[in-house]
């Protein structure tokens, strides 16, 4: 397959082990067509690397990708130079020290979670742990009432994974519903919010000022979009990628028990190795050439993250899984000026999980017979059933 013809089937990113396609692409087709309508798709480090950076030749706007939002969801869909005022905001909301102060109240979450199924000897880890802790962690992050779960559940789905899209156009139009429902609620929720402000997020974004002047409502809608999107299915993806690797390599999650010291090495290794998140979307701002492949302008792009984090240019025995692996520049979180906003709190999420789950439940295994279905775009798994010895009485 030459760089420029050809078309590759983008299920494949939903393979158990998506790494050795990874390293077929890079070595075979570093740039090519996923498709007649599908994105020019990019497994080099360095033209990935190059598409994160240059927003002025490929941009995160809403040509890029739609989920059925009206307007531009703030600040992923906007480019410098008017991106840098919403993140000079958001930022100082998510750093690692605002994180720390949430982590008892995520420590309480986890391990109320883990109650409900410690003694039963089997859970379904998906459905009871890794799909509800982080929409939970969302609620309270914005004082949002946590009986309105479900709801979310239903409406995450809806524009992340409509099930009657195909493709790009076909998912706007499926996701439109569940993106109407969305802007409704937090419509109600500003409003809430402006007649009882309290300490949580939603409260001191109203509180805040872009550019000297008080954010308008529609900004708020489309931060509010972006967070629901963009920290509940993430976190998801991670904590049932982590959970089945570990499952499957007791050598590995004995090193996490023993030596609990080295659990945020760790995280960034299965983090780079799993890359929960295989790639991202750009459009082409005009014609350029990468690779030697021709680009035209409007034309979308997807540099595959996995790709960039088993790139040898980067990384010695990027097929070796080593917790203690330092330094490790991943871009599982992206890269450029649109890296993940909310990389500090998923790091404090999946800390948590991992250190209270293996402190009550060490041994654990995903029963014999069991066939993982790994789901497309995203990776996660659509049950995990996981079997333990049953905590005691």
């Amino acid at each position: 397959m030459t760089q420029t013809e050809g078309y590759v089937d983008q299920s494949a990113v939903g393979l158990e082990e998506p790494q050795p396609m990874y390293k077929m692409l890079r070595e075979t087709s570093p740039v090519f067509r996923s498709g007649p309508q599908g994105p020019v798709v990019l497994s080099r480090l360095a033209d990935i690397e190059m598409a994160l950076k240059r927003t002025d030749l490929f941009s995160s706007n809403m040509d890029a990708v739609d989920l059925g939002n009206v307007r531009p969801l703030i600040p992923l869909q906007v480019d410098p130079p008017e991106h840098a005022k919403y993140r000079r905001v958001l930022d100082p909301l998510f750093t690692p020290r605002e994180m720390a102060g949430r982590e008892p109240a995520v420590t309480a979450l986890v391990n109320r979670m883990i109650d409900g199924f410690a003694d039963r000897g089997e859970c379904d880890f998906h459905a009871e742990f890794a799909v509800p802790l982080p929409c939970t962690v969302f609620l309270q992050l914005l004082g949002l009432p946590l009986e309105d779960l479900d709801k979310f559940l239903v409406w995450k789905d809806g524009v992340i994974r409509p099930e009657a899209a195909v493709g790009a156009a076909e998912h706007a139009i499926a996701a439109a519903p569940a993106a109407r429902q969305i802007y409704a609620y937090f419509e109600r929720a500003i409003d809430d919010h402006l007649d009882d402000p309290r300490e949580d997020v939603l409260s001191a974004l109203i509180a805040t000022d872009v550019d000297g002047r008080q954010m308008s409502r529609q900004e708020l809608l489309d931060i509010c979009f972006l967070f629901l999107i963009a920290g509940l299915d993430t976190v998801t993806d991670s904590l049932d990628c982590f959970f089945v690797y570990l499952a499957k390599h007791p050598d590995q999650r004995r090193i996490l028990i023993e030596q609990p010291d080295i659990l945020p090495s760790a995280i960034e290794e299965m983090l780079r190795w799993e890359t929960p998140v295989p790639g991202v979307a750009r459009v082409a701002m005009q014609d350029v050439e990468v690779g030697g492949c021709p680009i035209s302008k409007g034309e979308r792009i997807s540099p595959l993250l996995g790709a960039a984090n088993t790139d040898p240019a980067e990384f010695d025995d990027p097929d070796v899984v080593d917790f203690a692996r330092n330094p490790n520049r991943h871009r599982a979180f992206g890269g450029g000026p649109h890296r993940c906003l909310g990389s500090h709190l998923a790091r404090l999420e999946l800390r948590v999980a991992l250190r209270e789950f293996h402190r009550r439940i060490p041994d654990y295994e995903i029963p014999p017979g069991v066939q993982l279905k790994y789901t497309s775009g995203l990776r996660s798994v659509e049950a995990l059933p996981l079997t333990f010895p049953a905590a005691a009485p």
